[in-house]
């Protein structure tokens, strides 16, 4: 486990530049944390260091996965509108999950149970107006090797 603090927006994005050299396709990434916590921020962070612009990236609240062209596609969903677990299930697990593209899934402890075993969990939280606290999680040992290349 490792945790930071983040006191500005520009620290989060030093954090996602680090999380996107250490990422390679396959990769999952589950966050987790309230409304404005910053998951979607991260996101455009890591997705900004692979390539993509800022302003196309946005929560998927409403189309449930919006899909990046990057270096490698870069898959983000969320799970805050879906009713139960099973409609994460349909939205085609083996596509967001693919060896193609890394994938990002927002309120991932509402589908705990479809998340690859193997999976970085990133727990967010808001401290102050702009200052987060985040916790990453490793599951498994590529998660595990993540973690490591973020700490060194």
């Amino acid at each position: 486990m490792w945790e930071i603090d983040w006191q500005s927006e520009s620290e989060t994005e030093v954090t996602g530049c680090a999380l996107a050299a250490a990422l390679r396709p396959g990769d999952v990434i589950a966050l987790v944390g309230d409304l404005g916590a910053g998951k979607t921020r991260l996101v455009q962070a890591v997705a900004k260091a692979l390539g993509v612009p800022d302003e196309v990236v946005h929560s998927p609240t409403f189309t449930l996965i919006h899909e990046y062209p990057a270096v490698f596609p870069i898959r983000h969903c969320d799970a805050y509108r879906l009713r139960n677990p099973e409609e994460f299930a349909d939205l085609g697990l083996d596509e967001l999950f693919g060896m193609d593209g890394v994938a990002f899934v927002e309120w991932a402890d509402r589908v705990t149970h479809d998340l690859p075993r193997d999976h970085l969990r990133i727990e967010l939280s808001v401290t102050g107006l702009t200052t987060r606290h985040a916790c990453f999680t490793a599951t498994g040992p590529r998660s595990a090797e993540i973690l490591r290349q973020l700490q060194g």
